[in-house]
């Protein structure tokens, strides 16, 4: 009887999640915040009683997870406009022109309509968008030239296309964190903490972010990484970067993974890491010859200052310091502010590197989760997706605030609400009060001392 009872709240929930998310994909819009958060927390409940629930089988999840994303196959995004560049890049290829050295705006202003649904797709990434170069890496545009080879007369058809890609990535993502959780005598279904996100869903798979393709890549380098198999690892790790460049941050994070041994640096395997870094910044560049030209490095690096000197939003310790900078100058601390906050990633960074022993799987993802944490934490733009490489950092540590992050980020949502959209900061403060006390509970409390088979029966007893 009672396991007749938890097999109909299953069902019951699935099937409630099902229609919320359907809800979600075509009945809501960004601007409807109350709507949004509505949806995104009885989503988010349900979520919880899927990870907490230790009789759910691995299939039932994988199945569900995968049932959850189809819901979205054939939507257009609702909470990002992001995806119309995309297919603005990838049609720019097809025709024969270089993504990153063109602006949209220069062509529409001229009409000049150089690819398919050119006043369209304007239209709908918006004029910010299109008055900047592109910032998406080779491996990036290689998934927008193919959405365009396999649909270049509708956007409804590249947007389906795209997320068929983002959905095999997730699968990838599962196929190899399974394996590398089980290497690391973890329970293996924790990976769902991650596939069965809401976030992740809504916000990956729906919107047409490519964050499960560059994960998918880091993790199968990280796979092979525990392996010791670090030639593949590399090369792998170059992919991952040539899809969004924030891997970039975990290259020193490997020091000591290559160096130590016996509580002692091994200078003879010094070669060893300086290969692995040639083969990783190497192949990460050679995967930008295609599109190399003189002016390739000028725009794209102006692209990517952009973030540090122009962008605001969804800030944390930023908007504390701009505040507080306003009372001495007055105006423009992003100027001043924006150089600062690389330079303390980069301290941050040579920290973990040379005072944490990343010997150790979990003490390497854990120095990789706070490496990156902490360049969140001070950047002066936080989009909602870039968490999702913590979430599936987090799964293999011990730490799980990234996932109450994901339930939180979502009051970020109330600028959209506005028109012209405009952040009311007291949503801000309240996602950051709320992630940042989780932060310190966590940092806090004891931790239990088990063994690794101890420790995944632990899991086990408990669900996720």
């Amino acid at each position: 009887m009672n396991f007749s009872l938890k097999n109909s709240t299953l069902i019951i929930t699935t099937l409630l999640s099902g229609v919320l998310y359907y809800l979600f994909a075509f009945e809501t819009e960004r601007t409807q915040f109350a709507q949004v958060v509505v949806i995104w927390t009885l989503l988010f409940a349900g979520y919880y009683f899927f990870v907490k629930n230790s009789k759910i089988s691995t299939n039932y999840y994988l199945a569900i997870a995968i049932l959850f994303r189809l819901i979205f196959l054939a939507t257009i995004p609702n909470l990002s406009q992001d995806f119309y560049r995309f297919i603005w890049d990838g049609r720019m290829i097809f025709e024969g022109f270089n993504p990153y050295i063109s602006l949209p705006e220069t062509f529409i202003t001229e009409g000049n309509y150089p690819v398919n649904q050119a006043k369209e797709l304007y239209a709908g990434m918006g004029g910010m968008n299109g008055s900047h170069y592109t910032n998406y890496p080779p491996l990036n545009q290689l998934c927008f030239y193919i959405a365009t080879l396999l649909s270049n007369n509708s956007i409804l058809g590249a947007a389906i296309v795209m997320r068929c890609i983002i959905i095999l990535a997730d699968v990838g993502i599962f196929y190899f964190g399974y394996k590398l959780l089980k290497n690391i005598n973890k329970n293996p279904n924790l990976i769902f903490l991650y596939l069965l996100n809401p976030f992740i869903i809504i916000e990956l798979t729906g919107n047409l972010h490519f964050e499960p393709v560059m994960l998918f890549f880091l993790i199968w380098s990280l796979y092979h990484l525990q392996k010791k198999n670090w030639i593949v690892a590399g090369f792998l790790l170059a992919f991952s970067i040539n899809v969004k460049l924030i891997p970039l941050l975990f290259l020193p994070l490997f020091f000591r993974w290559f160096l130590e041994k016996n509580n002692k640096l091994q200078w003879n395997q010094i070669g060893k890491l300086a290969l692995f870094y040639a083969i990783v910044i190497l192949m990460s560049l050679a995967l930008f010859v295609p599109f190399f030209s003189n002016e390739l490095i000028d725009s794209y690096s102006n692209s990517i200052g952009l973030w540090f000197r122009n962008f605001e939003f969804n800030a944390s310790f930023y908007y504390i310091l701009r505040e507080i900078g306003y009372l001495f100058r007055g105006y423009n601390e992003i100027a001043v502010i924006g150089k600062i906050s690389p330079v303390l990633t980069i301290l941050f960074l040579a920290y973990l590197t040379f005072f944490k022993k990343n010997i150790s799987f979990t003490t390497l993802a854990t120095s990789m989760l706070f490496g990156l944490s902490f360049y969140y934490f001070t950047t002066t733009t936080m989009h909602p997706w870039y968490i999702s490489t913590l979430i599936i950092l987090s799964i293999f540590t011990k730490y799980r605030f990234p996932l109450v992050w994901s339930l939180v980020i979502i009051l970020s949502y109330q600028a959209y609400a506005n028109t012209p959209w405009k952040e009311n900061l007291w949503f801000v403060f309240l996602e950051y009060i709320v992630m940042y006390l989780y932060l310190l509970y966590e940092i806090k409390k004891p931790t239990q001392r088990l063994s690794g088979k101890n420790c995944y029966e632990k899991e086990k007893e408990s669900g996720l």
